[in-house]
């Protein structure tokens, strides 16, 4: 059953401060924007909300996290589980794959 959805959230380039991310992102290219992808059960908004709150949410998403970017995955969800997961994992790696700083779980 298509239930579930990817999503992108805009961060703020603070967020190359920490290590963790650089270290993350070793082909990241200067300028292009940092990002965290993610999937849920939830929708993209909703979820959104959750990870401001601190509700099972990611920090830097909580920290840094600007807006959703839909224009990156409204046009794929909903998707059955094993379907967000792939695509999840894939459109990481188109978007590291074009320079961008790029967090998932």
């Amino acid at each position: 059953m298509a239930r579930h959805n990817v999503y992108v959230v805009l961060l703020d380039p603070a967020v190359l401060r920490h290590r963790k991310f650089r270290q993350a992102n070793p082909v990241y290219v200067k300028g292009r924007p940092c990002v965290y992808v993610g999937m849920t059960g939830l929708t993209p908004e909703e979820r959104f909300q959750n990870h401001k709150r601190g509700h099972k949410g990611n920090w830097f998403v909580k920290r840094y996290g600007i807006r959703l970017m839909p224009q990156w995955y409204a046009k794929s969800n909903p998707l059955s589980y094993v379907d967000a997961q792939k695509w999840e994992y894939e459109l990481a790696e188109r978007l590291r794959g074009q320079g961008w700083a790029v967090w998932q779980n």
